[in-house]
């Protein structure tokens, strides 16, 4: 099954070496063979050698006669990728010059009304709409672009800047000549995914930049497509879509095929981006979890944020348990997934008199307004999953004519509906379970359907398998706006606290991901299942893969009008005048998993407020020093340490330095107490990017109903003048508390002009 922006991840990747080689068998070859990335210290090339390159075909000859360099990296990463066994990956670790070998694992993609939402249709007065505003360039790793759309249409666009060194790449199905002064740059890389999975099947994708999937389509455009007038999604959410950033350039990179997305083409790609000179990097794709060094995508990032570039990626979709998100690393922004306000009910309503809400995006042949005949799926089948609506699982005698209830899951949402139709049914219920709990997730079904949340499904079934004569009937509502309570976190989305390390709390923001739309392929219908023959310009699709593009759209903005931040000061921009209530007061955003305010470790800082962070009053900045003493704090060896900075092994950590991990400016707290109770110290840096003024502090946090004493000193910080930098030290002292206890709180610093906020997450160890 795959689903857009709501895939589950199929490999975890491992924390320790070992596990990491389990994790990724799944991509070996028949021969045995899998690829591994090979990272070398780039000073440690013998003399003999003049070049690189030669010196990684030697390292390779003497472990292996039969492997070949697939790829070699020089600026994100020094070395170079190779089909191996594992007893060759072994003895090439042991090579001198060699700091570690990582093998290679598959990804998995994270799969309009939000400029409006977001409260961008008034503010472009706070951006620039031209000048430095077009020549930020944002790049996107994903399954490709289709340029026709007309939301890379170039129209008003000045030349392509000066310094992009990007192009657009020929393919089968795909001219170089489709790029223009929008879309100035389109590639792709397969070298990796074909030496695991074999050649492309050019009758099924374009073994070029062109998107035969319609994700990288739906990502590029949400982050910075252009104004398109007259959008919709077969009649639903019909108005202007525009992307968050629509006066810059975009860059598409393909990396992901219809077999997975392989991080020896993603690093390879990232490197390109950045050797192109994009500003911003957005990777809707996640695989896991694992040590910040042995993961491909916190790797490149890292060295894409040394030279300035701000990486935004997904936080996942395997919400709405804890410890689930991927992309942590905090060099990374990590994007959780929230609602905006804006639906597409669909009623029904029962024989009983019973009336019920569902969501959906059908615009076909309406049903009769008298009831029909309804019937539970597990009750006409003779399957063991029946109940599921599987392909072949529906008896064609029972469903005939009549609206099937369905359970959500296992199989596609909207494959359930071509189950039912092929049966001969007249329409379908579809049903969360446990799993998805009051989620609405709105589908373009290919029958009369209505997505409803579980307890509606729940009374619904009793209805179907208590009433032998059971009648239904589903009514569209079209497209409302105006919804509230919004925004709401979306069930799907992947929660904190962070595995790897639990000292930084993720995610760190939330963006709408629910229902967005933007523009598609047209080589799918939007349901992207191989039966669907509509053909759409724009679809509607829900993910963290969806709100990850907003905030790389929203970091171009602000790329755009302070050029001298770094991307820890966009990010801490972002994050410090995010809202974690709604407007009008005091009550928490809600998560719709619990149907209670949500938590830092659902939503992070909270829900993104472009209008505010262009002028945040202060920001966190974070170097790339910082991070690395950080590492150290972390117990990072000297290798490991290597293999993000690329540095020499030997220049590993000082014995005669303290570490921290309290010490990261990261703009959020994230404390730890043994169960026994005590003091935490955490101390934090903050630059003045605002007018002068003076700040005062209130902070508070709890643990149920035990407060968390929040001591700030100095309680006040006043500046002169913009770069000024203060620095202030936070004690955070509790009681013994159970193992496995959270707290929240937050701490703000006020001044006449500005609310600089930071969430508080607390952990009993």
């Amino acid at each position: 099954m795959r689903r857009h922006g709501e895939v589950r991840v199929i490999l975890a990747m491992a924390a320790a070496a070992a596990a990491a080689l389990l994790a990724s068998a799944a991509v070996a070859g028949r021969d045995g063979r899998q690829t591994y990335i090979v990272h070398m210290s780039h000073s440690a090339m013998p003399d003999e050698f003049a070049e690189h390159e030669e010196w990684y075909a030697a390292s390779l000859q003497a472990v292996s006669d039969a492997a070949t360099v697939l790829y070699t990296y020089s600026t994100l990463l020094h070395g170079y990728s190779a089909r191996l066994t594992r007893a060759e990956a072994a003895a090439l670790e042991s090579q001198p010059g060699v700091i570690v070998v990582n093998p290679e694992v598959r990804y998995e993609l994270h799969t309009t009304r939000t400029p409006e939402f977001l409260g961008l249709d008034g503010t472009d007065a706070l951006f620039p709409q031209s000048g430095t505003g077009t020549d930020v360039v944002v790049g996107v790793l994903d399954t490709g672009v289709w340029p026709e759309r007309p939301s890379y249409d170039d129209t008003g666009f000045g030349p392509v800047p000066a310094g992009w060194k990007g192009k657009c790449e020929d393919g089968n199905d795909f001219n170089a000549s489709a790029c223009n002064k929008k879309l100035i740059g389109a590639r792709f890389f397969l070298t990796g995914y074909e030496a695991a999975k074999g050649p492309v099947d050019t009758s099924k994708e374009s073994r070029s930049p062109r998107d035969n999937d319609g994700h990288g389509t739906h990502t590029s455009s949400t982050a910075a497509g252009g104004a398109v007038q007259g959008a919709d999604l077969l009649g639903y959410a019909a108005g202007t879509a525009k992307g968050m950033a629509p006066r810059a350039r975009v860059a598409t990179y393909k990396v992901c095929w219809v077999g997975g997305c392989f991080s020896s083409d993603i690093l390879k790609a990232m490197e390109v981006a950045v050797t192109d000179g994009v500003d911003v990097l957005s990777l809707s794709l996640g695989g896991g979890t694992a040590e910040y060094y042995r993961d491909s995508i916190a790797v490149g990032a890292f060295s894409a944020m040394e030279k300035g570039i701000f990486v935004s990626c997904s936080a996942g979709n395997a919400g709405p348990g804890a410890a689930t998100l991927s992309n942590g690393a905090p060099w990374i922004t990590t994007v959780g997934a929230g609602t905006i306000d804006r639906d597409f009910p669909a009623y029904v309503t029962l024989g009983n008199g019973k009336n019920y809400t569902g969501v959906s995006l059908y615009s076909g042949k309406p049903l009769p307004t008298t009831p029909m005949p309804f019937i539970y799926a597990g009750n006409a089948s003779n399957s063991s999953m029946g109940q599921l609506c599987m392909s072949g699982s529906l008896i064609p005698e029972k469903v005939a004519g009549k609206i099937v209830l369905c359970d959500r899951g296992t199989n596609a949402r909207v494959q359930k509906g071509f189950v039912v139709k092929d049966a001969g049914g007249a329409g379908m219920v579809l049903a969360n379970t446990a799993a998805n709990g009051e989620e609405l997730v709105a589908d373009a079904h290919v029958l009369p359907g209505s997505g409803v949340g579980e307890k509606a499904g729940n009374a619904m079934r009793d209805y179907a398998m208590s009433d032998p004569k059971a009648t239904a009937t589903i009514v569209f509502a079209g497209t409302k706006v105006g919804v509230k309570p919004s925004p709401v976190v979306a069930a799907f989305s992947s929660r904190g606290p962070n595995t790897v390390t639990s000292s930084v709390l993720k995610p760190d923001i939330i963006a709408p991901g629910v229902n967005i739309l933007a523009a598609w392929s047209g080589s799918v219908g939007p349901s992207g299942l191989p039966g669907d023959g509509r053909r759409v310009g724009f679809n509607i699709i829900s993910g963290t893969s969806m709100s990850c593009p907003h905030v790389s759209g929203l970091a171009a903005l602000l790329r755009a009008a302070h050029p001298e931040w770094s991307p820890a000061a966009i990010r801490s921009a972002l994050m410090t005048t995010a809202y974690n209530e709604y407007p009008g007061g005091g009550n928490g955003i809600l998560d719709v998993a619990t149907g209670r305010p949500a938590t830092p470790l659902d939503v992070g800082a909270g829900h993104v407020d472009p209008a505010k962070a262009v002028d945040p009053g202060l920001v966190y900045d974070i170097a790339a020093a910082d991070y690395v003493d950080f590492l150290c704090a972390n117990n990072y060896e000297a290798a490991q340490i290597a293999a993000l900075t690329r540095q020499h092994a030997s220049e590993g950590c000082s014995a005669n330095r303290t570490y921290a991990v309290t010490a990261l400016n990261y703009p959020s707290f994230s404390v730890a107490f043994p169960a026994a109770g005590g003091t935490a110290k955490h101390t934090r840096t903050v630059t003045n990017v605002g007018q002068p003024g003076t700040y005062k502090v209130a902070a508070s946090a709890a643990a149920g109903g035990t407060p968390v004493t929040v001591t700030v000193e100095p309680s006040t910080l006043s500046f002169s003048r913009a770069g000024e930098k203060q620095s202030y030290t936070v004690s955070f002292t509790a009681g013994g508390m159970p193992s496995g206890t959270n707290g929240f709180g937050r701490l703000v610093w006020s001044s006449d002009h500005h609310v600089v906020a930071s969430p508080i997450a607390a952990t009993w160890t």
